[in-house]
Order: C-alpha cells, then sequence, then structure tokens
C-alpha cells in the first residue's frame, strides 16, 4: 500500500488552517491511538476528520467490524475512497460537516468514534455527542491539550467549568495519552492529548441535559460573580433554594453532583418539556 507521505504529495493533500487539519503520519503513534479504543471486536467505528487516513488504516488493523469516516474536504474524501477499495467491505466515507450530521445514522450498535478531531471545531461536536451519550460506548478522541484538561478538570482547579461539568456528568474522562507538537504534520502551536470518554449507562434525558446547559451557561458565563448574581436570571433565589446551594459559592467550586441538582431544580421551575 502508497505510503501516507506519497498520497499526500499525489492528491495535494496540504494541511489546511481554515479546517483545523494536523495530520498524524506516524503509524507507531495511529495504532498506539486506535489501541486506546479498547477492544473493537465487533464494534462499528465512526472517524471523524481522517485526512490522509493514518488513524484509518490503524482502526482497520483492529478487529473493528467495520470503519465509517465523515470528511469535509474533498481532497480527503478522494483519498479516502482509494483505500476503500481495499476494504470495500469495512470501509465507509460520507462528505459531509460532522457538526450537522447525526453520525448515530451511519452505523449500527455497538458504535464508537475514534478520531484525531479537527480542532476548531473539536468542542461542540463533543457537545453534541455528550446530547446522545446513550448511543455511544465510548469517545476516544483527540484535542488540543487544554481542552482535554478542560474536559477532565476537577472543581476548583484551573481548567475546571462547563466543559468539564457536561463531560463528566455524561461520562467517566480520563487524558490517556500526550503529544508534542512534534507528532503532527503540520506542528501545531501547542500540545495535544487524547481523552477517553465513555458514557455512563444511565444518560439524562434531553429535557434535562438542555437545563444543564443552561446553568453552566449562567453560571460560568459570569466566573467571578456568586452564585446568587450569575444565576439571577434563572429565579436565581428560589433555584438555589430549591437544589439547597449557599448562593455565596462561584460556580468553579461545585461539584457534579451539585450541578445536577441545579440542574434538576431548573427544569422543574421552568417548565420545560
Amino acid at each position: 500500500m502508497e505510503s501516507l507521505g506519497d498520497v499526500i504529495r499525489r492528491h495535494g493533500l496540504d494541511a489546511r488552517k481554515a479546517l483545523g487539519q494536523h495530520f498524524l503520519l506516524d503509524p507507531g503513534i495511529t495504532e498506539h491511538i486506535a489501541s486506546l479504543a479498547g477492544t473493537l471486536d465487533g464494534r462499528y467505528v465512526v472517524e471523524v476528520g481522517p485526512g490522509p487516513g493514518g488513524l484509518t488504516r490503524a482502526l482497520l488493523a483492529t478487529a473493528a467490524s467495520h470503519v465509517h469516516a465523515v470528511e469535509l474536504d474533498p481532497r480527503a474524501v478522494a483519498v479516502i475512497e482509494e483505500l476503500a477499495t481495499f476494504f470495500p467491505q469495512r470501509l465507509a466515507i460520507t462528505q459531509a460537516d460532522a457538526l450537522k450530521k447525526d453520525l448515530t445514522t451511519l452505523c449500527p450498535a455497538p458504535r464508537q468514534i475514534v478520531a484525531n478531531l479537527p480542532y476548531n471545531v473539536a468542542t461542540p461536536l463533543l457537545i453534541g455527542w455528550l446530547r446522545q451519550g446513550g448511543a455511544w460506548e465510548r469517545l476516544t478522541l483527540m484535542f488540543q491539550l487544554e481542552v482535554a484538561e478542560r474536559i477532565c478538570a476537577t472543581p476548583d482547579s484551573e481548567h475546571y467549568g462547563r466543559l468539564a461539568v457536561l463531560s463528566q456528568w455524561c461520562a467517566d474522562c480520563a487524558i490517556v495519552m500526550k503529544l508534542p507538537p512534534g507528532a503532527f504534520s503540520p506542528p501545531p502551536a501547542v500540545w495535544s492529548a487524547v481523552a477517553s470518554i465513555t458514557p455512563h449507562a444511565t444518560q439524562p434525558e434531553p429535557a434535562l441535559f438542555r437545563a444543564m446547559e443552561q446553568v453552566t451557561a449562567a453560571a460560568f458565563g459570569q466566573r467571578r460573580k456568586m452564585l446568587r448574581g450569575a444565576l439571577k436570571g434563572l429565579k436565581g433565589a428560589a433555584l438555589l433554594e430549591r437544589a439547597d446551594i449557599d448562593g455565596t459559592r462561584r460556580a468553579e467550586t461545585l461539584t457534579i453532583d451539585e450541578f445536577d441538582r441545579l440542574a434538576r431544580a431548573w427544569l422543574a421551575l421552568s417548565g420545560q418539556p
């Protein structure tokens, strides 16, 4: 099979900043990322942003039943279509914007996502997948290191915020690999990290998830304010009383369980369907 370097040159697949592209070409790294997803026997794997297909090749070397790549860049789509000729029963490619595509429609369960995400859309992609957490067995995702740290942060720490609450409310989250800029082509300006995100068996209903999004947006939108001020627009006093939380505290001190109480209280007070 042709080397990734030759594939990139033949297709003119230079990484484009506008698409948040940083390619992984070292097969040792891509194989390790694929292994971090755990056993893929009988699993259906979705990969977002395959680029020249380095991680795609590593996923195909596992026992995964099928790999479905989602790619916006038509140059990379052509590359993966070529690769699919070697794996006609195990690899498919859809040209689409992953932010606008329901990836659960691409394959049956048990399904996972394994991806070196385009960094400019990584956070909204993750939040969208958390909204449908029950559909995914595991997410093994490459982010900028700071974003991965925000996902896995604990209360009263530097990176703790809305992303940590939403992620850990829905899933067990851990950083399982860190990579320096030189591991990528072209090198990004910062370190990167792979986060393993395993959704909990029980997931919040859509209305409760929306309530949590509203509560965390308000609470962390004005981090310096005490909760009684930050949550004023959400019936702050009544909300805090119902959740039994001291209004003089700040958002970064609350645990995931306390945010769960706030979200449930806000759902009850707001009467959202």
